[in-house]
């Protein structure tokens, strides 16, 4: 049998994952303080550590050091509610076998045990991630949903190491953002990011941008030219729109990332390249493999780590992180500050944003400077997207399930998995559609049920049930 231990404040949650570790057939240890698990260490080694970060005598992460000197073979498992790129980052290089996003599910948890215990406590090389605060204030990638916590989890296992990176995402996803955090927090962050984007140059001049020429090696060329790859030397070369590449150019690019090495246009010397490759692109590549217009060996090449951005309608819970974001960027460049109305937030999120990222940036930028109260409402937003498709009411009932069904799992984990999220949700939607109807027909509560299709005595219930109080006739 396995031993647990477990480091989590929350009585709630450390009941709930100790309760869920047990029941796979785990040993599990709970505790609620740096200190406590300090002794449960010296007292017996675990086999796995659970850790939350924000304890109530000190951070977690911070405490890692120290369990990694003293028990270098102990995987350890992060539980964080701070669920954004730099915690991500940060566990890892800290040694965390894995990063687990408050909240969690249940079964990632046992999962990343399993494998934990499993791989024998092989974990990654840890060090200090000394610039924490001043990343999360300048940090480029914002969300918490679910899809942005696996973006951030695959670029915090890539940024220690030279794998060359494939983003691929819709137009306006933030590709370059995620290009510039791999680059920002990994090792080769002193060295330039030079970004170069394949569908905005001419053909004939690929191959010249990418590599530089010498004087005289074509038409114009009257002094020697430094390419991407030498402008980027020792740090990271960003080649956005990959898809776009002409084939002929591929080649090139194939030899250069297969021999370490290239030579300039016109030029006969070999110069190593001494950088890192991130692609990016908004087109199906494999697609465009079977098609014939991209090669298949160089896919392979670049396909090493591939990270797929999701569409913004694909993480509609993140809008409102981001919108509240943007605001606050334009109010610290000197533009007018504004706040979102909750009308305005429903509006937003039930939006399908085919500009994605960027279309939601440049909207909170115009409302910035255009919005006439600083305080936005629904209809500022409707005006700034007209032109568009209206929201339904629907959008916006399917939006405040949504947002529900996100705050109850933030209450505690397991929340969602207790059997009780069903009920708890149709309280919460039924409160305010007898509160709205019953509104509608002057307190009436007969009218209120035959409009809702309900007998009168089911509504009473309902009323007492939910405890709203009627006021008004109650017959008609």
């Amino acid at each position: 049998m396995s031993r647990i231990l477990v480091i989590e404040d929350d009585a709630a949650i450390r009941t709930v994952v100790a309760q869920a570790l047990r029941r796979t057939g785990h040993e599990v240890e709970a505790v609620e303080t740096l200190a406590a698990a300090d002794r449960a260490l010296a007292a017996a080694a675990p086999d796995v550590l659970v850790t939350d970060v924000v304890l109530p005598d000190g951070n977690g992460l911070d405490h890692l050091a120290n369990v990694a000197a003293l028990y270098p073979a102990l995987p350890v498992i992060v539980l964080s509610a701070r669920n954004t790129l730099t915690t991500a980052v940060r566990a890892t290089e800290m040694g965390a076998y894995e990063y687990l996003p408050k909240p969690f599910d249940l079964g990632a948890l046992t999962d990343a045990v399993a494998g934990a215990l499993a791989r024998g406590g092989a974990v990654a090389e840890s060090g200090a991630g000394e610039e924490d605060a001043a990343q999360e204030r300048g940090l480029p990638l914002i969300g918490r949903s679910p899809s942005m916590q696996d973006v951030y989890r695959v670029i915090a296992r890539v940024v220690a190491n030279d794998l060359t990176v494939l983003v691929s995402g819709e137009s306006g996803t933030g590709k370059e953002l995620v290009a510039r955090a791999i680059h920002d927090l990994g090792p080769r962050r002193a060295a330039p990011f030079v970004a170069i984007n394949m569908a905005a140059i001419p053909r004939e001049l690929i191959e010249a941008e990418l590599f530089g020429h010498e004087r005289g090696a074509f038409t114009g060329a009257t002094q020697r030219t430094a390419g991407r790859f030498e402008q980027a030397a020792g740090g990271t070369l960003f080649l956005d729109e990959i898809g776009d590449m002409p084939i002929e150019a591929q080649t090139r690019l194939l030899r250069v990332l297969q021999q370490g090495e290239f030579t300039t246009v016109g030029g006969a010397r070999a110069i190593r390249a001494d950088v890192r490759i991130i692609a990016a692109t908004n087109r199906d590549l494999a697609s465009q493999v079977t098609g014939g217009v991209f090669r298949e060996d160089l896919f392979y090449r670049l396909n090493v780590v591939p990270v797929r951005l999701p569409p913004l309608r694909e993480r509609r819970q993140d809008v409102p992180l981001l919108a509240r974001h943007f605001l606050e960027i334009a109010a610290a460049q000197g533009l007018p500050r504004r706040l979102l109305a909750a009308d305005a937030v429903v509006v937003l999120a039930a939006h399908d944003w085919p500009g994605n990222v960027r279309e939601l940036e440049n909207l909170m930028r115009r409302l910035a400077v255009l919005a006439r109260d600083e305080v936005i409402e629904a209809d500022g937003i409707r005006a700034m997207l007209g032109g568009q498709r209206e929201p339904q009411a629907t959008d916006g009932m399917a939006v405040a399930v949504r947002l529900l069904i996100e705050q109850i799992a933030r209450e505690r984990t397991g929340a969602l998995d207790d059997g009780s999220l069903y009920d708890r949700v149709i309280a919460d939607v039924e409160r305010p559609l007898i509160e709205a109807m019953l509104s509608r027909h002057g307190g009436n509560q007969l009218r209120a049920a035959r409009a809702m299709g309900l007998n009168r005595n089911t509504l009473k219930k309902r009323l007492d049930m939910l405890g709203i109080v009627a006021r008004g006739p109650d017959a008609g």
